[in-house]
């Protein structure tokens, strides 16, 4: 990675970047951004409006914590001294695996994650464009939260933004090896990253890790591999096939826990 005006820059990405200077569309397909790091920007927005929100209504007793962070299962926390039980996605909570993909509690966790995001994000939207970049980000992140919801403690609260950004590190090692970049220190990067999440798994969810990872690479493959000539109809299909197996993943665990 190198220093550049908006974080660093992938080189692999530049590469990709600048063969959509020309036609106008970017190197898979999608309109080209003017300002490849705006959608980054937006959702690194996002993320401090619910922190703060979060902060300045109790941080860790904040209901609004328990309101947004993915919970299967219903669950009690104690707010103000007092014991008071949450929904989960099963008990009615539906919006959960969306809300906590924009959710964090400690300085540390959301500092780490919007730099993650701030370095990969204008990258991929370079070579992506807008719409392919916000479905690879979002669907990672639902890729993530549905691994929580079927491998995680039923009682057990899960926020942040770690999914997606799993997802773009895989969408980066797509992009990268179609382009045939620089694979091997993207991998040391992605090893680094699963060693942490290995080492430190008491409070770090390897489930919404390893399911953005997932997501983002079989989403990412499907759109850098399509077939120019119908490049449009199966990057839909397929954001559209992962979106209804992800709702079936939520459904069926939603089935067993109900």
């Amino acid at each position: 990675m190198r220093s550049a005006a908006v974080g660093f820059q992938c080189p692999t990405c530049v590469s990709e970047g600048a063969r959509s200077t020309r036609s106008g569309r970017a190197a898979y397909g999608g309109q080209r951004s003017t300002n490849p790091a705006l959608t980054s920007y937006v959702l690194i927005g996002v993320n401090l409006l619910v922190f703060l929100l979060i902060q300045v209504t109790g941080g860790s007793s904040s209901p609004w914590l328990y309101h947004l962070a993915l919970l299967p299962s219903r669950g009690f926390a104690v707010i103000g001294g007092q014991p008071q039980f949450f929904d989960g996605v099963a008990t009615g909570a539906w919006w959960q695996p969306v809300t906590s993909m924009f959710t964090h509690l400690e300085i540390w966790h959301i500092a780490f994650n919007m730099l993650a995001l701030y370095v990969l994000g204008p990258q991929l939207e370079a070579v992506m464009g807008r719409v392919r970049f916000l479905a690879i980000y979002l669907l990672s992140g639902l890729s993530g939260s549905a691994m929580v919801y079927w491998f995680s403690g039923v009682n057990t609260p899960t926020i942040g933004a770690s999914g997606a950004l799993f997802g773009l590190m895989a969408a980066l090692l797509v992009v990268a090896f179609k382009a045939h970049g620089q694979v091997q220190q993207i991998l040391m990067w992605i090893g680094l990253n699963f060693l942490i999440t290995a080492v430190f798994r008491s409070f770090i969810s390897w489930q919404g890790h390893l399911g953005g990872f997932l997501g983002g690479l079989a989403l990412a493959a499907a759109f850098v591999y399509a077939p120019r000539e119908h490049r449009s109809l199966v990057q839909t299909l397929a954001s559209a096939g992962l979106l209804v197996v992800l709702l079936a993943a939520f459904a069926g665990r939603t089935v067993v826990l109900a």
